[in-house]
């Protein structure tokens, strides 16, 4: 606003220098006053619109046009209202607006009006949408968070109770006890997955970069999830191609391939087999056999499925379709968001097929690094 503050001031003087000599002529000596204003305005890095004493618009900035604030020669509605207090106030005039879009949110402006001479008004607004959009998500965040870490603290300090209160019955301690330790494992698991999120949704997000082969990830991926599959007997198979690269975080990569992984056996049923499918999108491979294209790591499951209203939102923190058996299976709710950033980090994106009783197919694409030797096509196993 500082910054505002001072290009209102700059401009004000340069626009009512061009307001006057437009009306009087340029003094003796004096030429371009319009350019310098123009260049001052184009210069700054807010919204610019200058208007005559009938608030018709005499100059405005090239996106004040596409953001929705000038139409034709006339100002946008919401905004006329804030020059009209800036004429009747007789001075400056700051407050925020919003301006509705046919299609998506609405846009945001920090506004700041000042009259000049000969009835004209200089607007200056400052495009606040996105970092409105981000308080709003941290705001939620935050309160997701507050929320999501009650559930197994409170377990954890009810279980306490109940075994002081039990100390005489080692039978109900080994029981109290033993649903501690799950509750205390939930909390981790979530402490360590918001930390991970945090990091994965930094705009300035640094990434240990470097030639990764496909194999090592999706095999440690695996390995991590292995004991669950023996506790639940699912049998986990790989297939597709081998010897497929890309560039990026190993560690990130083999993270979301385990969290894709983890959901599968969170929402199927004992037993029910689960595959992971590797592919390289098709006429991805130059001439010379270096890739160039696009791979794609696919988890298939035979599990409940996603109902479809649900499955625009799956990728959403927190987000459970179904809250009671999130709980009854202790997720977190952020592994999806994690895979999701951590797939956009690398170039990529995650989509998923499912339908209810039938399972789901979560498919995560990279951007494929050229390597060599060229995959080959390799069976389940």
């Amino acid at each position: 606003m500082a910054l505002l503050a001072l290009f209102v001031g700059v401009v004000g003087t340069l626009a009512f220098q061009w307001s006057d000599r437009s009306l009087h002529g340029p003094a003796l000596g004096g030429t371009g006053s319009e350019d310098d204003v123009a260049a001052v305005l184009a210069a700054q890095p807010a919204t610019s619109v200058l208007l005559d004493a009938d608030s018709r618009v005499l100059r405005a900035s090239p996106d004040a046009y596409p953001l929705g604030l000038v139409r034709g020669d006339r100002l946008s509605p919401v905004a006329l209202e804030l020059i009209e207090r800036a004429r009747g106030d007789g001075g400056t005039v700051a407050t925020e607006i919003a301006l509705a879009r046919a299609q998506g949110p609405e846009l945001v402006f920090d506004a700041r009006a000042t009259p000049l001479s000969r009835s004209r008004v200089l607007l200056l607004a400052q495009d606040r949408t996105a970092a409105k959009r981000l308080e709003e998500v941290r705001r939620d965040f935050v309160a997701n968070v507050s929320h999501e870490l009650k559930t197994p603290v409170g377990a954890l300090s009810l279980l306490a109770e109940t075994v002081h209160d039990a100390a005489g019955d080692p039978e109900a301690v080994r029981r109290f006890t033993a649903r501690m330790t799950i509750e205390a494992r939930r909390l981790a698991d979530l402490v360590q997955e918001i930390i991970v999120l945090s990091r994965v949704q930094a705009p300035d997000v640094s990434l240990a970069v470097e030639d990764v082969e496909l194999d090592q990830v999706i095999a440690e991926a695996v390995d991590r999830v292995a004991v669950d599959a023996r506790e639940q007997g699912t049998e986990i198979t790989i297939g597709g191609v081998s010897g497929l690269h890309v560039r990026g975080d190993r560690s990130l990569l083999t993270m979301a391939v385990r969290n894709l992984l983890d959901n599968a056996l969170r929402y199927s049923p004992p037993a029910a087999p689960i595959s992971v499918v590797t592919k390289a999108a098709h006429g991805s491979r130059a001439t010379g056999g270096n890739p160039v294209g696009t791979v794609s790591i696919a988890v298939i499951d035979q599990g409940a499925g996603i109902h479809s209203a649900d499955v625009a939102r799956i990728f959403e923190r927190f987000f459970r379709g179904d809250p009671a058996r999130s709980r009854d299976t202790g997720g977190t709710g952020l592994g999806l968001s994690i895979v999701k950033h951590v797939a956009a980090n690398h170039g990529g994106d995650v989509r998923v097929w499912s339908k209810v009783g039938r399972g789901s197919t979560f498919t995560l694409r990279l951007p494929e690094s050229a390597v060599d030797p060229a995959p080959n096509t390799r069976g389940e196993r």
